[in-house]
């Protein structure tokens, strides 16, 4: 075994866990990282990833590896960069345990991420959100659930994560009903919930009675639901809610796309981006502008109360016959 081998189980132990106790979500994610490029250096290299030295990891195979997630993986520059602070990070620390190789390290260290595009948020309107949550067949156990997941993830704009770490006592539905859940950089925060949100979670957990730790949406087999359980069902229902609103065979529906609705659901209403930034979660209100861009009603209002320029359309007239002539061809 190589001291590849060793370095990147040091990282994963010393570092991510021990000292960075970082959350299950980061360590999944540079998990997935380390896998993708140690399979591609296996096919790079032809040696087992157990038999890959440092040495191998250099700049020009990191380099490739990232091209080969845009190129044949698909994967967007967010995720390509997501990936490489991972390999940013593993590198950092190899250069304290191994000096020897600072030049090689540097060089690694000194590819840059590339700038990701800034699209505008979509999120659904009114109608859409009624037809949405009527979809789930609430004559059946799993239509309610889904029913009660969808209006929670609306209501709250609670990330992926954080609806299926929600636990039973996680939900307090009596006087100042709220939910408590455990976000990015293991903050915590409460949210509260509106009389209809309380009234579904309220029958839900009445018909499902468990323990105060069980999930408070359970998959199938009584277990916690996973993201993409999560992806599915929400898909799954907005192909069924488009059959009655033909608007949302235009949007590409996920589960952030019910957290941006949320959030401009909270503008629409006029309540203030740092209570929108509370309310979501998020480090800085910086991320929360995002949604001023997505609202075009805003934007019309603002220009409602702006006087137009007192200005008149010109015409370009030539001032010289031949190019009269040419503006003519």
């Amino acid at each position: 075994m190589t001291p590849l081998a060793p370095t990147l189980q040091a990282f994963c132990t010393q570092r991510l866990i021990g000292q960075r106790q970082a959350s299950s979500n980061t360590i999944a994610s540079y998990r997935d990282t380390f896998r993708l490029l140690l399979a591609f250096a296996h096919q790079r290299t032809a040696r087992p990833p157990s038999r890959l030295a440092l040495e191998d990891l250099d700049a020009p195979l990191i380099t490739a590896f990232l091209d080969h997630l845009e190129t044949d993986r698909h994967n967007g520059a967010r995720t390509r960069n997501a990936r490489l602070a991972a390999v940013h990070s593993l590198f950092r620390f190899a250069a304290l345990a191994h000096p020897e190789h600072a030049d090689q390290i540097a060089r690694v260290l000194a590819i840059q991420p590339k700038r990701a595009d800034r699209t505008i948020v979509s999120f659904l309107t009114d109608t859409e959100v009624d037809a949405l949550l009527a979809a789930p067949d609430r004559s059946i156990w799993l239509g309610r659930r889904d029913h009660a997941l969808l209006l929670l993830a609306i209501q709250t704009g609670l990330r992926v994560s954080e609806l299926t770490g929600l636990h039973r006592a996680d939900a307090t539905l009596d006087r100042g009903a709220h939910v408590r859940c455990e976000g990015k950089g293991r903050k915590q925060r409460i949210t509260p919930l509106t009389r209809q949100t309380v009234q579904v979670l309220r029958a839900w957990l009445s018909e499902n009675p468990g323990e105060p730790a069980d999930p408070l949406f359970p998959a199938s087999h009584g277990g916690q639901l996973s993201r993409d359980a999560v992806e599915r069902l929400v898909s799954k229902h907005a192909a069924i809610a488009a059959r009655t609103c033909p608007t949302l065979n235009s949007k590409t529906i996920s589960p952030h796309v019910l957290r941006h609705t949320s959030a401009m659901r909270l503008l629409h209403a006029g309540v203030d981006t740092t209570v929108i930034a509370l309310w979501l979660g998020h480090e800085s209100t910086r991320t929360t502008d995002i949604h001023l861009h997505a609202d075009l009603a805003l934007k019309e209002k603002a220009l409602a109360r702006t006087s137009p320029p007192t200005t008149r359309a010109g015409r370009y007239q030539a001032t010289d016959s031949l190019l009269a002539f040419l503006d003519g061809l």
